[in-house]
């Protein structure tokens, strides 16, 4: 009887998931573990994963001497309903390649010392709304024109969001994007997206330029967790249904809560809090953890 899942997933297109490394890890899980199934390849080269009766910590030592530091995620799931129905997903270094604040800093000429502010906040050594009020405050003045050049030049899409929000979409999955970023930003990255709903702060704005304000209620670590119960609730799905994803401490209280809470290429101590990880693949190995195979990707 299957009661969790190994989940091996590697950078697309990459070939690490060789057919002798897959063979290896399937002696090693055999080895110490009895009754495991074959691996079952969901993705080529990409993504493997296991049914196990049970795991062990001698299995998991002898899994890491195998893979000896390859860039391969490993996870184990609980068997049972995998695909969930929520996702719940940040937006910066997560959903987009960027931090938006930090490059308006670029523009406005103060970036060394924002992204310092940006660094502690997100490794937890600052609290994450007064450093939010900080680093606004340091744009005061900076037009509204300069957020829309930065959009359309700078702003790019990590890797498999596309491919993530196309395929959760056409399986029905409801998905929101809840933000420590701005509105601005976020309700386009929602749109461009297909998100069904989206929630962030707002930057005060006077004659089209930054007030060096943020709205209140700030957005923050505790709101986040709040935000995707809501959500849940509202929607009438459990806990244990919702899949979110982030990078930050800020982030560390939705992981917590979901009932798959993924730390994607998050900092140390998120990573090291979670009970998922991301660090080597894209955004398509959410995909993974949930059973998908690559056949049933939908591009976006």
């Amino acid at each position: 009887m299957t009661k969790e899942f190994l989940v091996l997933t590697a950078p697309p297109g990459a070939g690490v998931l060789t057919t002798d490394l897959v063979n290896r890890i399937a002696d090693t899980v055999a080895d110490t573990i009895a009754d495991a199934a074959p691996p079952n390849v969901l993705g080529d080269g990409e993504a493997v994963e296991f049914a196990l009766p049970e795991t062990s910590n001698a299995m998991e030592a002898a899994l890491s001497a195998c893979l000896q530091g390859a860039p391969v995620d490993a996870n184990f799931l609980a068997a049972g309903a995998r695909r969930k129905q929520l996702l719940v997903a940040d937006m910066e270094s997560t959903i987009i390649e960027q931090e938006c604040l930090d490059e308006l800093a670029v523009e406005f000429g103060v970036q060394e010392k924002m992204v310092d502010i940006t660094e502690r906040a997100m490794r937890g050594e600052l609290g994450f709304e007064p450093a939010l009020r900080e680093r606004v405050a340091m744009l005061t003045g900076l037009p509204v024109s300069a957020l829309h050049a930065l959009y359309d030049t700078r702003i790019t899409l990590m890797p498999g969001a596309g491919t993530l929000l196309a395929t959760l979409n056409a399986n029905a999955t409801t998905c929101g994007l809840v933000s420590g970023g701005f509105r601005f930003f976020a309700e386009k990255i929602a749109d461009r997206l297909s998100f069904d709903r989206f929630q962030s702060n707002d930057l005060g704005i006077a004659d089209d330029k930054l007030d060096g304000s943020v709205a209140d209620p700030v957005l923050g670590r505790t709101a986040k967790a709040d935000i995707m119960r809501d959500w849940a609730k509202e929607l009438g799905i459990a806990p244990a249904q919702v899949l979110a994803v982030g990078d930050g401490s800020n982030d560390l209280a939705m992981l917590e809560a979901a009932g798959m809470g993924v730390a994607f290429r998050a900092k140390p101590a998120v990573a090291a809090a979670a009970r998922f990880t991301v660090e080597h693949g894209d955004l398509t190995a959410l995909l993974y953890l949930q059973g998908y195979s690559k056949s049933e990707f939908v591009e976006g």
